[in-house]
């Protein structure tokens, strides 16, 4: 089946003062959603004329370089100081900061506002992490999700999975959108491993019967 992406692009204008770009350290990775991946360019001559230094990176599953999906946040590399994110909503500055361990100052187009995230903003998550991961490694019946969607579609990381822990039992369960309450028709899984989009592993957790890990944290 043919899948066809239909960009959403916002009709706003963004205005970057002069006070948040000097906020900035020397060197951030830019990134942004598509809505407003237009406005790129301007916003990447504008910080690196006041002397600043904007890293340009394409994640995988991405079109567009600084461009961000939530399966496309992962480990990037320590060429820079922080991060720099454009965009409504806090799952992705605070997946990136889970990921990297590295500040992320975040600017909103709509509501203007300017901000940094201080570690304390992702430290329930990552106890939360930190619980999942240790029963994980305590059960021997696990419970593997994988989605069939166009880019979120994991088998081989299952399969690294299973190769890696074979003392475990491991169950796949697949399906194209994931129903969190029939999970709960398992409940012989004490842990369930997630392929699929992170946001699963972030923001769904607690839609889950029991405790869920991003299978990059395992593999």
């Amino acid at each position: 089946m043919k899948t066809l992406f239909i960009e959403g692009k916002a009709n706003k204008k963004i205005d970057l003062k002069d006070e948040f770009i000097e906020k900035l350290p020397n060197k951030v990775a830019l990134f942004t959603t598509v809505q407003f991946i237009d406005s790129v360019p301007i916003i990447i001559k504008k910080i690196e004329y006041k002397g600043k230094k904007v890293i340009k990176i394409k994640p995988k599953h991405c079109q567009y370089e600084c461009q961000l999906l939530g399966c496309s946040i992962e480990k990037f590399s320590n060429e820079f100081n922080a991060f720099f994110y454009i965009g409504d909503g806090m799952f992705h500055p605070k997946a990136l900061m889970l990921k990297n361990d590295k500040p992320v100052f975040v600017y909103n187009p709509f509501s203007e506002n300017f901000s940094k995230l201080d570690t304390k903003d992702v430290d329930v998550m990552r106890k939360k992490q930190k619980g999942a991961l240790l029963k994980f490694h305590s059960s021997s019946e696990i419970g593997i999700l994988i989605s069939t969607k166009t880019g979120q579609y994991n088998p081989r990381d299952a399969e690294k999975l299973e190769k890696k822990y074979p003392e475990k039992n491991f169950y796949k369960l697949v399906s194209d959108t994931i129903d969190f309450n029939s999970l709960e028709d398992f409940p012989f899984i004490k842990c369930f491993v997630n392929t699929a989009c992170p946001r699963i592993a972030y923001d769904d957790s607690i839609k889950l019967p029991n405790p869920v890990v991003d299978v990059e944290d395992l593999i």
